[in-house]
C-alpha cells in the first residue's frame, strides 16, 4: 500500500505507508558500486502467487502506474530468499503467500505523487479513500516522494488458502480453497482500519493478522505497524539505496 502512511491524532503521528517507509535521503551511487542483486520472485519462490496492482487499474490509481512495464514482482536476492522460507513455512499449515507490490521504481513513486496532486481524480475514493479528503492526502503523509519499495526488500502481501480443512486449524472465518483469508480491509486502504493492531476490529481479524505477522518475524520481516501488509527484510541489503530501474 500502498508506502509511508501517518495518521494524525491524540498529540502523536503514526506512520502509514502508502508509498513504504521513508528513508534517508537518496545519494548518487558512485560509479564503481555495482549494480543490485535484484531477481524475479518466481525464479526462487515459484509457487508464490502474484497479483500485482500496479501493473493494472485494481488500484488506488485506478490505472497502470508508471514503471511497471510487467506484472512480476522482483525483490533483492535476500529478500526473495527469505520470501521464499516463508512459503515453505505455511504450505503444512495448507495456506500461501499472494504478493501484491514488490520492487517499486521511483518513476511509480513519482506517479504517485502527481496523482495526489490532481484533486479533480476522484474516481477511486470510495473503495480506497473514502473517509480521508484527498487535498489532505500529503499533509498526513498518506503520499510521500519516496518510497521502501524502490530498496527493493519490501513486500506488500497476504494469505491465501489452498487447502481449508488444515487451514482452519489455524487461522478463524470462513475458509474456502482459493481464497484471501479475511484481513479487516482491502489492501491499499488508507485508513486507521489497516493498522496491523486496530483494536476496534473483531477477534477473527486480529488472529489473522497476528498469525501472518508471526510467520514472517520468524524469517526476518518486520511489519509496518500501520499496514498489515506491509513487510520489510530487517537486514535488508541496499538500505540507502532507491533504483530507478521499470519492472518488466
Amino acid at each position: 500500500m500502498p508506502s509511508t502512511f501517518r495518521r494524525l491524532g491524540a498529540g502523536a503521528a503514526l506512520a502509514l505507508a502508502l508509498a513504504g517507509c521513508a528513508g534517508p535521503a537518496p545519494t548518487s551511487a558512485p560509479a564503481h558500486e555495482p549494480a543490485p542483486d535484484l531477481v524475479p520472485l518466481h525464479t526462487l519462490a515459484p509457487t508464490v502467487q502474484q497479483d500485482m496492482r500496479y501493473f493494472g487499474s485494481h488500484n488506488f490509481m485506478g490505472r497502470r502506474v508508471a514503471g511497471y512495464e510487467a506484472p512480476r514482482c522482483w525483490l533483492s536476492r535476500p529478500a526473495a530468499l527469505a520470501l521464499a522460507a516463508v512459503q515453505r513455512d505455511l504450505a503444512p499449515w495448507g495456506l500461501g503467500l499472494k504478493v501484491f507490490d514488490c520492487y517499486r521504481p521511483q518513476a511509480a513513486v513519482d506517479d504517485f505523487v502527481r496523482w495526489g496532486a490532481d484533486l479533480t481524480d476522484q474516481r477511486t475514493k470510495a473503495e480506497y479513500y473514502p473517509r480521508v479528503p484527498k487535498s489532505e492526502l500529503f499533509a498526513r503523509g498518506y503520499i510521500a516522494e519516496r518510497s521502501g519499495h524502490s530498496r527493493a526488500s519490501t513486500v506488500d502481501l497476504s494469505l491465501v488458502v489452498l487447502d481449508a480443512a488444515t487451514a482452519r486449524t489455524v487461522l478463524l472465518g470462513a475458509i474456502a480453497n482459493g481464497q484471501e483469508i479475511d484481513m479487516g480491509t482491502p489492501f491499499d486502504l488508507f485508513d486507521e482500519r489497516s493498522h496491523t493492531d486496530n483494536p476496534t476490529l473483531g477477534v477473527t481479524v486480529r488472529h489473522n493478522r497476528q498469525w501472518l505477522r508471526a510467520v514472517m518475524q520468524r524469517h526476518g520481516w518486520r511489519n509496518l505497524p500501520e499496514e498489515w501488509w506491509h513487510y520489510t527484510l530487517q537486514n535488508e541489503p541496499y538500505p540507502d539505496r532507491y533504483f530507478k530501474r521499470p519492472v518488466r
